[in-house]
């Protein structure tokens, strides 16, 4: 037989999921706890007919050897239940110890109720409206009416099902808000008068203690909601000593305290949001002694202004005039800029795009800008709470807020950044991610070797002295996630890439070379860097160099242009990327090492498998992206999401005006992919090849050519006619050879390739046509004559292009066999004989190839006699 349990103190949502439970299993007994909380109490009383449930004093011992525990992990004490049942738990409280033998369904939605509703609405069993309303308040109950931060689709979902099929919210609201019974008023008086308020690490949490009397017996849930109503706390603790227990009962308004833990941690339980424990043997003292105690590690820190800022800053001098100031808006893009006094460089005032846009507008473009600003020295420090950020912005009504340094470092009044209220907002109102934050610390260390990751903290430790903060961004982030190991380790710095890389020279050693224009440095590795980091030197240093980029932002003049850079904050840098799985970036700098910064949804998207652009003009900027794109999607097996894929269809004939190195070298990186032809077939899918020259096409015979090479460059003979080279002009040549002339030839012009690729590409159409054009019974003379002109990349690539046996025959045993062999009479020879060098010269010698490879002759000898023979004419 089987038993249907839940917990003590049982609130609606574990209530509703006994009765969800029930009629999913029939069969089984659900059987209420010994207490209930009052609202709940009232509801059985009023509807109890309506509802399967057995009271405890109405239980008869009987065998059960299968317990279904629903909205808990623990298992409590029932008559007949043998020693070591089967238990399966349904539940929403993901903290938990599992027990070796038991099965759990145990899923992070806001209420247990929900995870049974989605049972019932596949089943399709039909539900009363007293059943309805009860599932619907235990979802509402413990998502505090689908408001708190735990609530999740699929409760909003479950609960929109439940009113469909016959829930009535008035019920719902009636014993949601159930008024204070006079007891229950007189210990909320208590309460309120004792409670004292604590800071923890800037939120504020209330603890508040009373002694119920002995002939207390009404729940106190409900003034704990009361209690939280009136204070309005981030967090409320409330304990009342029940003779010689003391009942915890904890509530949270912020998802920054979660009261779970501390419930956890006195022998309760709950979530983050709602939780209790019952202390037996302790007094109310020691209760919240302990409360205290545990308290910061439930509390996370309140976010600073230092998480949300950029570094680095546009600034203006209030001499600049507007037509000025509106260039530099058009050139960044900022929405406001700190204005610096040019001699104390203190902040004066800030200039915003809107007060440029209406001074234009009535013809002052000569006006400074220090006639439009708004005045003032309104500044925040890195280590600001989000709340006086807040403050700030509300009390100036400045959206921008310049960042000054900490402490001494402040002195000069230069700002070190921004925050702006889009900042801000993002931060407020931005759904928190449903991924888990991966361990980037512990990723590095795993996937790097020792050498490299040891060589990375030092670099971060550096980097820390000077405060400039450190980045890996873009593809070795994105590798990183999806669990490969990055192949370099280039870094961009917010702040001087060069600076850096000079005082790693000076520290740790090795050579700079900078580029102070691009404002870029590549630091050398040697014997004396490794010595350093290392106390050793690897036999096989894993790395030879180390590139530094500054971060930077990018102005596009026109479509298609190339950009001009400029320095920038690494927001700026990441958001001038391509596709928001490359916008990922892990700072490595001292203590910020292995936090992730995602501005762009980029791990929700590599979470998902979606290539997706950040803006709308993204392949207007750079139609080269739209080759990338594909090479992206097709490479890491994602999809372009619909709206980036209409984007490429709007962006397509811009590719027209994008010079065809550009594009080249978009094709030489596909055909370096390790399958270059779902590339080529998505690029034609999309209709991305017509638009690059009407002679580019993607055809079946070229899927053929390209399935072949493949085994080809891995089989250790036609390996070496590879010559060390990458794949790229093999795959390239398969594309274009089987092209008609003039469209080989056009297609090479527009691509800008170069002189000795064209002709060798012209030579695989060349060697093809030569093999095609023997006769069946090609002697292999002919076959070594016809393909002896060409280069061993022409013929393996026109071993691909093959696809008739008989050919392939005949072009394996050339290069195998036939290509070998020579004559034993040589040039030397024939000199000997008195002959002159000339066109005879070689006819008498390819003669005699011609002979030993048909088989005529077999040996010197032989040779030897036919050379009489063809010189004989001439005595």
């Amino acid at each position: 037989m089987q038993l249907i349990m839940t917990h003590e103190n049982a609130d609606f949502d574990a209530i509703a999921s006994l009765l969800a439970a029930h009629r999913l299993y029939p069969q089984a007994i659900p059987l209420l706890p010994r207490r209930v909380n009052r609202n709940v109490e009232q509801f059985l009383t009023l509807y109890w007919d309506a509802l399967p449930f057995v009271r405890p004093s109405d239980w008869h011992k009987r065998k059960i050897s299968e317990v279904l525990l629903v909205d808990t992990h623990a298992l409590n004490s029932v008559r007949g239940v043998v020693k070591r049942p089967s238990v399966h738990v349904i539940d929403h409280h993901t903290d938990y110890q599992p027990h070796e033998r038991w099965h759990y369904q145990v899923e992070a939605v806001g209420a247990t109720v929900t995870l049974l509703v989605e049972q019932l609405q596949s089943s399709g069993l039909a539900l009363s409206a007293e059943e309805t309303t009860l599932l619907l308040l235990g979802i509402y109950e413990d998502t505090g009416a689908l408001t708190y931060d735990t609530t999740t689709p699929r409760d909003l979902s479950a609960a929109a099902w439940l009113l469909g099929q016959g829930a009535v919210l008035a019920v719902a609201r009636r014993f949601l808000n159930l008024p204070l019974t006079e007891k229950q008023f007189a210990l909320y008086d208590q309460l309120f008068t004792a409670v004292t308020w604590h800071d923890v690490y800037g939120q504020s949490v209330a603890i508040t203690a009373a002694t119920a009397p002995d002939d207390f017996d009404e729940e106190i849930s409900g003034i704990a909601h009361r209690l939280r109503e009136s204070l309005t706390p981030a967090a409320l603790f409330m304990l009342v000593q029940l003779q010689r227990d003391v009942q915890v009962v904890a509530r949270s308004a912020s998802d920054k305290v979660d009261v779970g833990v501390v419930a956890k941690a006195l022998g309760g339980g709950g979530h983050s949001r709602a939780a209790a424990a019952r202390v037996s043997g302790k007094s109310l003292t020691a209760v919240s002694a302990e409360i205290l105690h545990v308290l910061p590690q439930a509390v996370t820190p309140l976010a600073q202004v230092a998480e949300l800022m950029s570094f680095g800053v546009q600034t203006l001098r209030p001499s600049v005039t507007v037509a000025e100031a509106a260039e530099v808006i058009r050139r960044f893009g900022y929405e406001g800029y700190p204005v610096l006094d040019p001699d104390s460089k203190q902040v004066v005032g800030l200039l915003t795009r809107r007060a440029v846009d209406r001074a234009l507008s009535h013809n002052l473009s000569n006006l400074p800008i220090s006639r439009i600003m708004k005045t003032g020295t309104i500044t925040v420090r890195p280590s600001d709470s989000i709340d006086h950020l807040q403050k700030v912005m509300l009390s100036e009504g400045w959206g921008q807020i310049p960042v000054l340094a900490e402490g001494d470092q402040a002195a000069n009044g230069v700002p070190i950044g921004i925050v702006t209220r889009t900042d801000l907002l993002n931060y407020l109102f931005k759904p928190g991610p449903r991924l888990a934050e991966p361990d980037m610390r512990q990723m590095l260390m795993e996937k790097l070797p020792p050498p490299l990751w040891a060589l990375v903290q030092a670099v971060g430790e550096v980097a820390a002295e000077l405060g400039q903060p450190l980045y890996f961004v873009g593809g070795i982030v994105r590798d990183l996630l999806l669990g490969q190991s990055p192949i370099d380790l280039d870094m961009v710095v917010e702040g001087d890439a060069i600076r850096l890389a000079r005082q790693l020279q000076q520290t740790v050693g090795g050579q700079v070379h900078a580029h102070g224009r691009f404002g870029t440095a590549k630091w050398t590795l040697d014997t004396a860097v490794w010595q350093t980091v290392l106390a050793a030197h690897p036999a096989n240093p894993p790395l030879s160099s180390i590139d530094f980029v500054t971060a930077r932002t990018e102005f596009y003049r026109e479509p298609s242009a190339l950009p001009e850079v400029t320095h920038g904050s690494i927001k700026l840098d990441l958001h001038r990327r391509d596709f928001t799985i490359n916008t990922l970036a892990v700072r490595l700098d001292g203590a910020f090492l292995g936090q992730l910064l995602d501005f762009y949804g980029g791990q929700r998207d590599l979470a998902q498998g979606i290539i997706r652009v950040l803006h709308s003009l993204s392949f207007v900027d750079d139609p080269t992206r739209i080759l990338r794109a594909v090479r992206l999607e097709q490479r890491l097996g994602f999809h372009i999401e619909a709206r980036t894929a209409e984007l490429i269809a709007n962006a397509l004939p811009l590719l027209e005006r994008v010079s065809g190195s550009r594009i080249r070298h978009e094709f030489e990186l596909a055909f370096r992919e390790s399958d270059p032809a779902p590339v080529m077939h998505r690029l034609a899918e999309l209709y991305v090849l017509p638009h690059l020259h009407p002679a580019a096409t993607w055809t079946a015979v070229h899927e053929a050519a390209f399935a072949r090479l493949r085994p080809l460059l891995t089989d250790p003979f036609w390996r070496t006619f590879q010559e060390d080279e990458t794949p790229a002009f093999l795959y390239f040549a398969l594309w274009v050879a089987p092209l008609p002339e003039p469209a080989q030839s056009e297609l090479m012009e527009r691509l800008r390739v170069r002189k000795l690729t064209r002709l060798d590409v012209a030579a695989c159409a060349q060697a093809w046509a030569a093999l095609t054009e023997l006769p069946l019974d090609a002697r292999p003379s002919q076959v070594e004559k016809a393909l002896r002109p060409y280069h061993p990349r022409v013929l393996l690539v026109v071993r691909a292009l093959l696809d008739e046996a008989r050919l392939v025959r005949l072009l394996e045993r050339y290069v195998r066999e036939w290509q070998g062999v020579k004559t034993a009479v040589t040039g030397n020879d024939l000199r000997a004989l008195g002959l002159k060098p000339g066109p005879r010269f070689g006819a008498i010698l390819d003669e005699l190839l011609a002979a030993r490879l048909d088989g005529r002759v077999a040996d010197e000898a032989g040779e030897r006699a036919l050379l009489a023979e063809l010189l004989h004419p001439l005595q």
